[in-house]
């Protein structure tokens, strides 16, 4: 009897210990990790149980983990935050980005670039976002949040986005209040002279507690620039195509090369300065000059849609490594995609690789060569760095492996089927 249960417990100590070393489902090794919200920029492997992150540390060991991802020499980084993107897709014409063909189902483009959230810039207004949210942000696997266009109709184009009588605070507020999903709220493409669509977004932004990100400019003359940055945001309201020059809008770097300095001091209060390169909001001769000052915008953002995707921007790697190329630094680049947005969308949840998180992850490759880049007028800028994602988790989960690093050889199913396994 007593021999029996010393076998007894031998064999439970055995599966106890053994179900200790397969303590974690995925343990990516070896890789370079920048995880700027935790000030980690080094050689680290993260380990990950289910949905979640419960290890980052140098040297963990390989027997704990179910499966390991060999990603040495790559970069690991919290999943990227598309903070300007365009998702309502649908194909009601003469609708353009709100439930029309000009827009981007997320999952086809998102996790091939590293990214696990998009936010929606104001697609959808109070009138179309429960279709909106039906048709794309439920069924997405992508995270699809939603900047909340102050025009009930969205953003449908052309006279739809002037119409002041549907800009309504109140309503624009509720709507963002009853969906978790609405993060901020959307003003675009207005060419009157007033300031009321300005000035009824950030009613509503006061209402729901929630930030605004303004597309500003069509009018001529332009409306004032200092007066809106200065005057008309909020410390952490969003001022998106920050490095665009265009018809209706004064340009942020001046004639002679310069930041004016009034945008320097309305970064410096608080707003936000957002990329939103999109088909014809960034040139290099407005961003060069910017970087070269010292003014770099907060957060890095694509403003991607049919068109700019075709055109200059690309995707959001392509657009990352113009900032390189620019002299901006990768940790800058990385938390300008990750953490930045995450605060400044207060989902701070996101954006980082803390232990207890979500397990959104993006494995990235920064290539070296010869490599070009163009702008939204088609002017090329000469790089010798380019980012490309090699491998997307999102809540845990392979959502793209580039080249295979997650796969099993194939070999090694040909032999387990040649014995009989």
């Amino acid at each position: 009897m007593r021999n029996l249960i010393y076998v007894l417990c031998c064999l439970s100590c055995f599966y106890c210990s053994h179900a200790w070393a397969q303590s974690y489902s995925l343990l990516l090794k070896g890789g370079h990790v920048i995880d700027p919200k935790n000030n980690i920029d080094g050689i680290m492997d993260v380990a990950i149980s289910g949905d979640t992150i419960v290890q980052v540390a140098e040297n963990i060991s390989e027997e704990s983990a179910e499966k390991v991802i060999n990603v040495q020499g790559l970069y690991v980084t919290p999943g990227l935050i598309d903070l300007h993107s365009h998702n309502f897709q649908g194909t009601e014409a003469d609708h353009y980005l709100s439930n029309g063909p000009s827009a981007l189902a997320p999952d086809g483009f998102t996790f091939r670039c590293g990214v696990t959230t998009v936010v929606d810039a104001g697609g959808a207004g109070w009138r179309s976002f429960p279709l909106f949210k039906e048709n794309i942000i439920d069924p997405s696997k992508t995270r699809v949040l939603s900047f909340l266009n102050i025009v009930g109709e969205g953003m449908r184009g052309g006279v739809y986005e002037q119409n002041l009588d549907d800009m309504d605070a109140r309503m624009t507020a509720l709507v963002a209040q009853q969906n978790p999903e609405v993060v901020g709220i959307k003003v675009a493409h207005f060419s009157g002279p007033e300031w009321d669509p300005v000035d009824r977004a950030v009613e509503a932004g006061e209402i729901a507690n929630i930030p605004v990100m303004i597309d500003f400019g069509g009018h001529t003359p332009p409306l004032s620039l200092e007066e809106l940055l200065l005057q008309r945001l909020r410390p952490g309201d969003i001022f998106t195509h920050v490095f665009a020059h265009v018809n209706g809008r004064v340009p942020v770097v001046d004639e002679k090369g310069k930041v004016r300095p009034y945008v320097k001091e309305a970064q410096t209060k608080g707003v936000i300065f957002d990329v939103g390169h999109g088909g014809a909001s960034f040139l290099f001769k407005q961003a060069v000059p910017a970087l070269k000052s010292g003014f770099y915008p907060n957060t890095i953002s694509t403003d991607i849609h049919t068109g700019s995707m075709n055109g200059g921007m690309k995707d959001i790697l392509n657009l990352m490594s113009k900032f390189l190329n620019m002299q901006m630094d990768l940790p800058s680049v990385i938390a300008a995609t990750t953490w930045k947005p995450a605060q400044v969308i207060h989902r701070e949840e996101l954006g980082h690789l803390s232990v207890g998180a979500e397990a959104d992850v993006a494995v990235l490759n920064l290539r070296e060569g010869q490599f070009g880049f163009i702008d939204s007028q088609g002017y090329r800028m000469d790089g010798t760095q380019k980012l490309e994602c090699e491998l997307t988790l999102r809540a845990g989960q392979v959502v793209y492996d580039l080249n295979g690093l997650a796969g099993t050889p194939w070999q090694s199913e040909a032999s387990s089927s040649s014995t009989g396994h």
